[in-house]
């Protein structure tokens, strides 16, 4: 199992690099990945020492930063475009009124010139026309601002639900990372309570816990987590494989069978562990469990 974890952590902090960077050819990636996969099966040590944990730590803080300056760089741009647009509809409103009154002053001599006798009705008229436009101008612009200041808090928001959510992924990465290097089981199952914490609905915290629980020699209490992680999500296949896991530990070879004919129907993968897992060895020899390994 902590093979398992280990491979999962390695894969998953690799993709965060390799997506960070510029882009690769995928087939040389496919090749890295299938590398790394190849030494973590070598490995007869645990992989993490301080010394790594902290570099994966700096890695991640590295990327938080990038990602904050990002949005701050993103964030300018856009209020730059807004101020420009609200320049350029100011700058039109000001020249289409300052020509409006050109036409009017022209219209005015002309009619003076024909022998126009109400002048000041004249003058009212275009006052109240002149007031009228920059009434709406003013109006239109009023509503452009107000969307623009919805949009860009709508926008703020956004961009601090997902900074909580970025600290929470590290929180969570972290406690990972300490619960692969804890040899402790009490300390282990601990950390993945932390996990369960954040995250309540985290199936696979609640599939490793289990795990966890079953070494200490719990096997009822793996199983109320499993059922828990099921309930969650009914198709989580490591959570049936748990499940034969405890039920092979409790003796009930039948429900061990069940559940395990269950996770290979969605996990097509685990026909090659069952029959190295120490947890599964009961059932080397139950006739049921040899037919669902054969078939």
């Amino acid at each position: 199992m902590l093979r398992i974890l280990l491979c999962g952590l390695i894969i998953s902090l690799f993709s965060l690099s390799v997506s960070g960077g510029q882009e690769k050819d995928p087939k040389k990636v496919e090749q890295d990945v299938a590398q790394r996969k190849a030494q973590v099966e070598k490995l007869e040590k645990p992989l993490y020492t301080p010394f790594i944990e902290r570099y994966m730590l700096d890695e991640l803080k590295q990327l938080r930063t990038e990602m904050a300056a990002q949005r701050v760089d993103l964030m300018k741009q856009i209020l730059d475009r807004e101020h420009s647009s609200v320049d350029r509809g100011v700058s039109y409103a000001t020249d289409a009124v300052t020509y409006f009154f050109y036409l009017i002053a022209g219209a005015i001599s002309i009619l003076v010139l024909v022998g126009w006798s109400s002048i000041r009705d004249m003058k009212e008229r275009v006052h109240l026309l002149a007031d009228e436009e920059i009434s709406k101008l003013v109006h239109t612009y009023e509503e452009r601002l107000r969307t623009i200041e919805e949009q860009m808090n709508q926008k703020a928001q956004n961009i601090e639900e997902n900074r909580e959510e970025i600290e929470l992924t590290n929180e969570i990465q972290s406690l990972w990372l300490r619960a692969a290097q804890e040899s402790n089981l009490t300390n282990r199952a601990t950390i993945y309570d932390q996990v369960l914490r954040i995250r309540p609905d985290d199936c696979e915290a609640l599939t490793y816990k289990a795990d966890t629980v079953l070494e200490m020699g719990e096997p009822q209490w793996a199983a109320n987590l499993c059922h828990r992680a099921l309930a969650i999500d009914p198709e989580y296949s490591q959570a049936f494989y748990q499940l034969a896991c405890v039920y092979t530990a409790l003796n009930q070879f039948d429900e061990a069978v069940r559940y395990l004919s269950e996770a290979l129907k969605r996990a097509e993968s685990y026909r090659e562990e069952v029959t190295k897992d120490p947890a599964l060895k009961p059932l080397a020899d139950y006739e049921a469990f040899q037919e669902l390994i054969n078939h």
